[in-house]
């Protein structure tokens, strides 16, 4: 069993003396895990870096074992290391795709969406395409948002909240005394340009509530990463 593709290596951790089991997230084969034979040593610690883009070959004797990986680097990201907000968002990212995602399962569209936002850190507006990525990621999950459409009656214009429950928009006049217990829909959500600060703040409360939701349904309650909650306690700063 061997199979060879670009992934992007989301997480890490050392095994026995010498070697480190990491995952690498690849658009064929999804969230995928394997031994790197050495990996724990100082040259190749700094080539297995969460945020590193990789050639990864994974061989195996039986599909059902983890396997081992051999890695060439791509892509370093460690220019982002001197952006604390930046680093924070390629944390945020790697942490959610290794906590949400079921293993070997390809996401294609997801890692589509992932790497322009992984080469995007740092630069002006990345923020409002990290709150994008999350929408799409909740998709992958079968939690997307609808913002298309007034949920109630079908209006597409005056769109002012979400619903907590379905994660459909609703209007003003839609909302009636509803209003208070629903999400405000941040200016620019619905839409593809860039948010202001305020208003991804906003989104990513919106977008958090229905991760913490799918955490819970299918991860036994498992809480959002740390690393989500340093990116969001870094933008409200930033606001």
């Amino acid at each position: 069993m061997e199979w060879r593709e670009e992934g992007l290596l989301i997480a890490m951790r050392p095994h026995g003396e010498t070697a480190a089991i990491i995952e690498v997230f690849t658009r064929g084969h999804g969230r995928h895990a394997g031994v790197v034979r050495g990996g724990a040593s100082r040259r190749m610690a700094a080539h297995l870096q969460p945020g590193t883009q990789v050639m990864a070959d994974w061989h195996a004797r039986l599909g059902e074992h983890i396997g081992t990986f051999t890695i060439e680097p791509l892509k370093s990201r460690a220019h982002v290391l001197g952006d604390r907000l930046a680093l924070a968002g390629l944390s945020a990212v790697c942490a959610l795709l290794h906590t949400t995602l079921p293993e070997r399962e390809p996401c294609p569209a997801l890692w589509l969406a992932t790497m322009p936002l992984m080469d995007a850190l740092g630069e002006t507006g990345w923020a409002s395409a990290y709150l994008r990525w999350e929408l799409r990621l909740l998709e992958e999950l079968g939690y997307g948002l609808d913002l298309s459409s007034c949920a109630v009656t079908g209006a597409t214009e005056g769109l002012a909240f979400v619903s907590p429950r379905t994660g459909r928009a609703v209007t003003q006049a839609g909302a009636g005394d509803w209003a208070e217990k629903l999400f405000p829909l941040p200016e620019g959500m619905a839409g593809q340009g860039p948010l202001a600060p305020q208003a991804v703040v906003q989104g990513l409360a919106i977008t958090g509530h229905f991760l913490t939701r799918e955490l819970v349904e299918t991860h036994h309650g498992r809480p959002l990463p740390e690393a989500r909650g340093r990116l969001l306690d870094l933008l409200a700063r930033a606001g």
